[in-house]
Formats: structure tokens, sequence, C-alpha cells
């Protein structure tokens, strides 16, 4: 025989508000049929009639039911100790890869890489990389700047940029840059470190010596 439950005895506003839930297209599938259960419940139908109404079984119509009337409807959000998909690496093992990153580089190369990275600290790159999601790490990443101090840079950039926008009549403008595959590594200013939530930042030009094929660019400094 089935076993009938004691109804459960809803108000309007808990009532109002799990028929918003059940309505809204972002509600988990696992909280709807949480509240189904808490519905057909306050019916008066019995465990058996609601397992097999919902597609469940009679244990979980009755956690649910019990859950409800301790807890009220933050209950039916909420997760029971012990579940969930367990961290596979320890907080220990998170710091020391941000730490590892944030600190130091691999040897020859001016950033970390996700494969690098892991496998430095003997894990997965996927982990690696999801790790620097979530603390808002980008060694990838730098940012380039340069402070003018001279009085006319503003006049001067006038100057430059115009002569893109509007050049003269018959005139041919002509922009040497820097020498490809060269990487220059002296800054004229030093650059501020990778942290976390900020990019790793660096002058635009580079002191080279006389005769250097690096000097023969734009942004350098003889």
């Amino acid at each position: 025989m089935s076993r009938r439950l004691a109804p459960l005895t809803l108000n309007s506003s808990q009532q109002q508000q799990i028929g918003q839930w059940l309505a809204a297209h972002g509600t988990p599938q696992q909280v709807a049929l949480r509240c189904r259960i808490v519905l057909a419940t306050a019916e008066g139908q019995s465990e058996t009639a609601v397992a097999r109404q919902l597609g469940t079984n009679r244990k979980t119509v009755t956690l649910w039911r019990t859950r409800f009337a301790e807890h009220g409807l933050e209950g039916l959000w909420q997760i029971g100790p012990g579940r969930g998909r367990k961290p596979t690496y320890g907080p220990e093992k998170v710091k020391a890869i941000v730490d590892a990153t944030l600190q130091t580089k691999p040897s020859g190369m001016t950033h970390w890489s996700c494969r690098l990275m892991a496998k430095a600290q003997g894990v997965s790159k996927s982990t690696v990389s999801n790790i620097w999601r979530s603390h808002q790490v980008k060694p990838h990443r730098g940012k380039r700047f340069k402070l003018s101090r001279d009085p006319r840079f503003l006049e001067k950039l006038t100057d430059v940029v115009g002569l893109y926008l509007n050049p003269p009549h018959q005139a041919m403008v002509i922009c040497v840059d820097e020498k490809s595959q060269i990487q220059a590594l002296d800054r004229t200013q030093p650059g501020l470190p990778l942290k976390k939530g900020r990019c790793g930042t660096m002058t635009h030009d580079a002191v080279c010596c006389l005769g250097d094929p690096a000097g023969a660019g734009r942004g350098t400094v003889l």
C-alpha cells in the first residue's frame, strides 16, 4: 500500500514564488523538480503517486518534502554536505601555481604558457588555464607605455597624425618601423611586474648601442 504524507501547507507568497521559479528559464532542473514535488505533496498526493508522476523515486519525494518542511523555500536550493564534485587539487597547489606564474619566468622565455606551467607543476594544462582564469592572471598579455616629457608633444603628435589623415596633394607618407625579428629586452624605463588582475607593463622603446641592428627603427634611443 502506498503511504500518504501529511499534506504541506503553502501560503500565497510561497505558491507565487514556486510558480515563478518553474516559469523561469534559468531555474536549474533539479530545483524545478523539487518545486514540483512540493506542489504535488501540498495537494495531498501519496509519495508513491508523486514519484510515479514526476519520474523519480519515493525516497527523493520524502527527502524534499521533509527539507521544505524544515527550511522552507530556501531549502529547495540547498546542497547537502559532501555533495558535488571534489576539487582535484588543494589550495596549496593552487597557490604554488599562482605564485610561480607571478614571481618566476621559464628559462629563456619572457612568460609562462599553460603547457610549460603544467609540465613544471605536474598538472594538466586545463587545470592551469582554469586557475589562471579564476585568479584573473594573464601572463601572455602585456601593456606598453611611454610618457613623453616634450612640452611640444601634443603639437608634434597632431602634425604626425595629420599627415596620415590629410596628406598633402601628390605627397607620399613613409613610416619607418623597427626591424622585424628583433626583440628588445632593455627598456628605457623599468616595467611593472605581472600581478593578479593586472598585465605586465613595459615601455614601447628600448636602449640599444650604435651599430646594433635593433637601433634602426622608430622608438629607439641611441
